[in-house]
């Protein structure tokens, strides 16, 4: 499953939820959370909600789905979607780590992309078991931020990826944005110590090759977002980072105008869809497959 990325635009995934959802996701995810009449489904992190519509539109009877998201703003266009395909959403705005359920009210509890922006992802996890009920399953979809793939035909293409990294982590930081870049690979082993059993973990590859001189667009995009993050900063380490790496950029798209059709441009990570389900009480967790 091929997905779209760019390393010179951002250091991590954490903007990948919007280019998840297609008819082989959507059929992923019902497989996974199982829904079913008067199944009660929550998605944590809900975005704008892209998941709702497509559960939606199965029309299982009596389904009730819920969405939360810390963004007020997401949550209300989320609620929005909700009454434009006329079916029952409960929305609420809160935080991973801190559901505002009580324990076991949910038959399956997901979230795509919302761990990587979490610093305790444990006690998230912790969350995620705790509104499920005993038996239920829970899905969470991340990626590996800190294994990411690069080739490059242009020598400045290896330097712009190492000043990309540089300066967009030292964004993140400046912002009080620094959480795991590990989060996906480690997701079985968090899930067992939150009490819940790992059923499998599926990898899915994101991946994007430009063969050929990168349109200007591309490499328009690519300022934008470095000067978007300078805009938002006045942090001196980020700022020299930013203008050494706009520098680096301009080098790069030279040398890939001159390369023409010659050039070639290759960027892959994974992201690791881990499903567990809630131990009944009293059960002990007794191991996991791997599915790829």
């Amino acid at each position: 499953m091929a997905r779209h990325l760019d390393a010179l635009t951002a250091s991590t995934l954490k903007n990948l939820r919007a280019q998840w959802w297609d008819a082989q996701f959507s059929e992923f995810l019902q497989e996974t959370l199982k829904p079913r009449p008067g199944t009660r489904i929550l998605d944590v992190g809900c975005g704008d909600g892209t998941a709702e519509v497509s559960l939606g539109r199965l029309r299982i009877s009596q389904l009730r789905l819920f969405a939360v998201d810390r963004d007020v703003a997401r949550v209300t266009r989320a609620s929005m979607e909700g009454r434009s395909h006329n079916y029952r959403l409960g929305v609420a705005a809160a935080d991973a780590e801190t559901l505002p359920f009580v324990t076991g009210a949910f038959d399956a509890t997901f979230c795509v992309a919302v761990l990587q922006h979490v610093k305790d992802v444990g006690r998230a996890v912790g969350e995620l078991a705790r509104v499920t009920r005993p038996g239920g399953r829970v899905l969470a979809v991340e990626p590996d931020n800190s294994a990411r793939y690069w080739y490059s035909s242009s020598p400045a293409g290896a330097d712009a990826f190492a000043d990309a990294s540089r300066f967009f982590a030292a964004a993140a930081a400046a912002r009080g944005d620094a959480t795991d870049p590990a989060v996906g690979p480690r997701l079985s082993a968090i899930f067992t110590d939150a009490g819940l059993e790992p059923l499998s973990v599926q990898l899915f590859p994101v991946s994007v090759t430009n063969i050929g001189a990168p349109a200007r667009s591309v490499w328009t995009a690519r300022r934008d977002a470095v000067n978007r993050e300078l805009a938002s900063t006045s942090d001196a380490t980020v700022a020299a980072l930013g203008a050494r790496y706009l520098g680096t950029l301009a080098r790069y798209e030279q040398e890939a105008a001159r390369e023409g059709a010659t050039f070639v441009e290759i960027q892959n990570t994974m992201l690791f869809a881990t499903v567990g389900q809630r131990v009944e009480s009293g059960a002990g967790v007794t191991g996991h497959k791997i599915a790829s």
